[in-house]
């Protein structure tokens, strides 16, 4: 099986609203205005997608953080720049970032359940997260750790819930690799150093980890790509922002082994 993950294009814009100016999507916008457009470029995301259409691979898969602010003219630019790539029929799974559920705002929330619908295929909504699915001899588990949080921290939270969840098909021992996608990674080697930033609530997917129950989480958020595998490529897969780094990672995995092999793309 041929997994392409790729995560954080980061689409923004200005505010499109005077609520803008009153609530969080204000950080977001000048966050993208004085620095992310400097940083991110589409064009990246454009060729990715490309890429990914040449390459044809059995899943794509998005770790989040589609926009800058969450607003709906944000979802609109970067979902038309992947619609070749979730109408083409490769099976495509997105979770949502954090600058995707940035606010409470109805229209920012319909935006973002929007958003997985189209990535999904119709395959699954907002609501269905967390959620397993099966294909080509691999789990896939979904889950959604974004939620809207104050102005000055980024926070994610994994709901004990959702937790369970995941450890309830990871504790069935039926010999097919599990992997699970997440906008957060698991893995906080800084916590005390990224507190505004960080995952509350993995503790019990870092013991499944550590039990080899778990095999692979892919996510995104932190914007430098990295790996943190063991020698059968256990562990976890972080794509990096594919707009920042015209990057995204190739992964190769046979159905019914518990091994991975990673090839970074440069684009």
């Amino acid at each position: 099986m041929k997994i392409i993950h790729f995560s954080d294009p980061h689409g923004g814009g200005p505010a499109e609203d005077m609520m803008a100016y009153f609530d969080k999507r204000w950080v977001g916008v000048f966050n993208y205005s004085f620095r992310r457009k400097f940083r991110h470029d589409l064009s990246h995301l454009a060729r990715a997608v490309e890429y990914i259409l040449d390459i044809k691979p059995d899943i794509a898969v998005c770790t989040g953080d589609l926009t800058s602010a969450g607003q709906p003219g944000e979802f609109e630019k970067v979902l038309k720049i992947i619609e070749p790539l979730y109408k083409s029929g490769i099976p495509l799974l997105y979770t949502p970032g954090n600058h995707d559920c940035y606010v409470r705002r109805p229209k920012c929330i319909a935006a973002v359940k929007n958003a997985v619908l189209l990535m999904s295929q119709g395959k699954y909504s907002f609501d269905d997260l967390p959620l397993k699915i099966h294909l080509d001899g691999v789990d896939f588990i979904v889950i959604n750790t974004s939620a809207p949080s104050n102005l000055l921290c980024s926070w994610g939270f994994l709901k004990k819930g959702d937790s369970e969840f995941v450890e309830n098909i990871c504790s069935q021992d039926d010999g097919v690799p599990k992997v699970l996608i997440s906008h957060y990674p698991m893995i906080e080697e800084r916590p005390f150093l990224r507190i505004r930033h960080r995952l509350f609530g993995q503790k019990k997917i870092l013991q499944l980890m550590d039990k080899k129950k778990l095999d692979l989480v892919l996510c995104g958020h932190v914007h430098k790509p990295y790996l943190k595998v063991d020698e059968q490529g256990r562990g976890e897969c972080c794509a990096g922002s594919v707009s920042s780094n015209a990057s995204l990672v190739e992964i190769n995995c046979e159905p019914g082994k518990h091994c991975f092999e990673f090839k970074p793309v440069k684009l």
